[in-house]
């Protein structure tokens, strides 16, 4: 037997990192009470280290150098995410989150307030092609809208985060939109045209469940608006309010849309919004360098004020107080750094795919075909913390089963983005689902119900699968020559 096939994890033995990590979590949320899974991961990492080490002889250098390429991959991400920190920080003190929340509440009606906030998302992430951007920026002022009329922040971020994977999903802007057919072996522009079968029933479900999870805040209108009333106030007080507020989130939606590079991009609307909040937010008399030293405490460390003691004031407090910063970013990026550690370790060890092969045996059709992928795309986002790894893995692992069953490249390649991309969020350890949940400050388990288009997607497209709707042929001839291209 060849060192290679010696390596060879078995399924059971590969499964023995997975157990433990649900057990793990199971604890920590269960028993201990906590949502901080970094420890969790990281013993689940040394699990899964040690039986590639001791039960498969592999060289603790290599597992070491995975983890360290698995973590470089996100990097950008982890960058992403101390500027958004900043971002949101500086954007409350210069007034533009309040001034958005005031406008928010002065045009949208309670009754039909998810369903605008999941359409708005939908129009800023098409246009941007980031869900990320779109929570962070107008993902946080929706929910001070909503919150503030009595919403439960969980519809509220669930409502977000569907419009905001819409766009992730369906903009020739987004990079998953671009790698998943590159993966697959189809073009951009099909593999949008092809997801327009899947995403929008999708989306006419979620709009469909907002727009009657409408009618009961309609009910608690009287209540809501007086509540509405007050904050309003209360913000407008605390807050110089003027359209020139808008310049920095303007900003940033127009060189994203010009396919500048996020990092610059959104850090230039930091420093945009620092620049607009000392010209019409002025601390008194605390003179220059006492109001820049402000906003170098609010880019690191959030947030902070104290706005009276009225019911209003308090509520203003709630919504704005202790949000943004880097710092709160940390937790957030130890999180990444546990989790891709653990998914460095599986891929490398070949326990990933074991897992992953293992699933694929059990095709037998066009239909267990399709669900055998978006569990594969559902189950790797699970593991390896990562919506590119759960992109690329299962478009490498099925492209030559697709084509033996003659199905066209463009049906794998929706299929990785209907469950490779949306169910990121969902999933409380992965970068997206971290991400969401720290942007607007909601649990993902609490949002996940919420999150209707995310859980919808991949249902849509299994449906689709044993029904064979929309699941596009290719000839023998075609899919000989695709496969040899490779």
């Amino acid at each position: 037997m060849n060192d290679q096939a010696s390596r060879r994890p078995s399924l059971w033995l590969s499964l023995i990192p997975v157990i433990a990590l649900v057990g793990l979590l199971v604890l920590n949320v269960r028993m201990f009470d906590s949502a901080d899974n970094q420890v969790p991961l990281a013993i689940a990492t040394a699990i899964a280290a040690a039986i590639a080490v001791w039960g498969l002889k592999m060289p603790w250098e290599e597992l070491e150098k995975a983890m360290f390429r698995s973590i470089g991959q996100a990097m950008q991400a982890i960058v992403i995410l101390a500027i958004v920190g900043m971002l949101i920080g500086a954007w409350i003190q210069a007034g533009v989150v309040p001034a958005l929340i005031v406008w928010g509440l002065d045009l949208i009606s309670p009754a039909v307030f998810l369903v605008t906030a999941c359409l708005v998302c939908c129009v800023v992430s098409l246009a941007s092609g980031s869900s990320w951007t779109t929570a962070g920026t107008v993902g946080v002022a929706l929910m001070g809208v909503g919150t503030t009329m009595g919403i439960s922040p969980g519809m509220v971020a669930g409502a977000i985060v569907s419009g905001s994977y819409f766009g992730d999903k369906m903009s020739p802007l987004s990079d998953t939109t671009n790698l998943a057919p590159a993966m697959a072996g189809s073009t951009l522009m099909e593999h949008i045209r092809h997801m327009v079968w899947t995403v929008t029933p999708a989306l006419l479900l979620a709009l469909g469940a907002y727009a009657v999870l409408g009618l009961d805040a309609h009910a608690q209108d009287a209540e809501s608006m007086s509540r509405v009333v007050g904050v309003t106030q209360a913000l407008r007080e605390s807050f110089t309010i003027t359209p020139w507020l808008l310049l920095p989130p303007v900003l940033v939606l127009a060189l994203v849309i010009l396919k500048k590079p996020a990092i610059p991009a959104l850090f230039f609307g930091t420093i945009t919004a620092v620049l607009l909040g000392l010209w019409l937010q002025p601390q008194g008399e605390a003179g220059l360098v006492a109001e820049l030293k402000s906003y170098f405490g609010v880019l690191w460390s959030g947030y902070e004020r104290a706005f009276g003691s009225s019911e209003a004031q308090q509520a203003v407090e709630g919504l704005l107080s202790g949000k943004g910063g880097m710092k709160a970013m940390m937790a957030t990026i130890a999180i990444v750094f546990c989790s891709l550690s653990f998914g460095g370790v599986m891929e490398r060890s070949g326990m990933l795919g074991t897992i992953a092969n293992s699933i694929l045996s059990l095709v037998r059709g066009t239909g267990s075909l399709v669900a055998a992928t978006i569990v594969t795309c559902f189950g790797t986002n699970v593991l390896t913390s990562d919506q590119y790894m759960a992109i690329v893995v299962p478009g490498r692992m099925f492209r030559s089963a697709f084509l033996k069953a003659r199905l066209h490249p463009k049906n794998l390649s929706r299929c990785l983005e209907d469950s490779g991309t949306v169910t990121s969020a969902l999933v409380p350890w992965n970068t997206c689902g971290v991400q969401m949940a720290t942007v607007l400050g909601v649990s993902t388990m609490a949002y996940a119900p919420w999150a209707i288009l995310n859980w919808a997607c991949p249902l849509v497209s299994i449906a689709y699968g044993f029904l064979n709707i929309s699941m596009e042929r290719i000839s023998d001839e075609d899919a000989r020559r695709r496969e040899a291209e490779g």
